[in-house]
């Protein structure tokens, strides 16, 4: 090779060596830096319910940790699909972050255009755990079980509300009320859980299907569980029997809430706010909040959060 010749090579290797070493630093610099401004958590459903509960939980210690704002704001409606479209349209910066649940899964068979792609847009940051279903009456319902209420509903209309079309809740409450058990079910629509339960506490629905959102009130006296979706009793309500057990053997539901952010964020930023997450999870009274609402924590890696979306 000629002395020019080798030159030239060298010259091109540097430039490679620095091109390199360019694309590395915004990535180790955004992971350093991130975030230097407020960072929006949209959650995908009204405030009040399960998605909402957990992304206050957690937004409010993200922004503890890393010393900025993690302001909540919510968009709910089409099963979540308008609040999981703006953030899918958002500049992917890591500023903008989505709090959804199982229903993402859901809306993949139920809108045949919702104007973007669940998988292709919003990249899966975290995890963060789900909860079984739940179905629950006003306190004052003569139905001492669920087994009870679908006795007495045979040959009657049954009302139930959920966090909105195409929730597990909606799903699951579907399959058991009006496939299952022949009843003339009527499903009654909500933007979250929260606006649900306060239509069964008015007495507008009987049934609430849902996840944690009847907890406190149960606590409280003004709801009455009658069964939970979990192939197990929960430590939550020990007293309370599983679908299953009521005459529906392999009955389950869950819902999850996970954290999104628009695609090509940087994996930087991704990375960095999955470690913030999963350390959350780890705190006795982080787990012991969430754990109060009837969840299993599922702290893990962002790739093993985003095999199980698409999965």
């Amino acid at each position: 090779m000629s002395t020019k010749n080798g030159k030239i090579c060298g010259a091109v290797a540097r430039t490679l060596v620095a091109a390199a070493v360019a694309a590395a630093v915004p990535e180790a610099a955004a992971q350093q830096a991130y975030p230097v401004k407020p960072v929006r958590v949209v959650v995908a459903f009204a405030p009040g319910g399960f998605a909402d509960t957990v992304a206050r939980v957690i937004g409010q210690r993200l922004g503890d940790r890393l010393g900025q704002p993690f302001v909540v704001e919510n968009r709910p409606g089409a099963g979540g699909n308008i609040a999981a479209k703006h953030v899918a349209e958002s500049a992917a910066d890591g500023y903008t972050l989505l709090a959804h649940t199982a229903a993402s899964a859901i809306n993949v068979t139920l809108y045949d255009n919702p104007g973007f792609d669940f998988l292709k847009d919003l990249a899966p940051v975290a995890n963060t755990g789900s909860t079984p279903g739940l179905f629950a009456v006003l306190a004052s319902h003569p139905a001492k079980d669920l087994r009870e209420l679908i006795r007495a509903s045979a040959g009657a209309r049954l009302t139930y509300a959920t966090a909105g079309i195409g929730t597990s809740s909606h799903i699951s409450a579907d399959y058991l009320f009006r496939v299952a058990s022949g009843l003339d079910a009527v499903h009654l629509p909500f933007k979250g859980g929260g606006p649900a339960a306060v239509a069964v506490l008015g007495n507008q629905v009987t049934v609430l299907s849902s996840s944690s959102n009847a907890l406190p009130y149960i606590k409280q006296g003004k709801m009455k569980a009658l069964a939970v979706a979990s192939l197990k009793r929960v430590d939550v309500l020990p007293g309370v029997p599983t679908v299953a057990e009521l005459g529906f053997p392999g009955y389950e539901e869950r819902s999850w809430v996970g954290i999104f952010a628009p695609a090509k964020t940087p994996a930087a930023v991704v990375e960095r706010l999955n470690a913030e997450v999963n350390q959350l999870l780890a705190l006795p009274e982080v787990r012991a909040s969430l754990e109060a609402m009837g969840m299993d924590v599922h702290p893990g890696p962002a790739a093993a959060f985003a095999e199980y979306v698409r999965s």
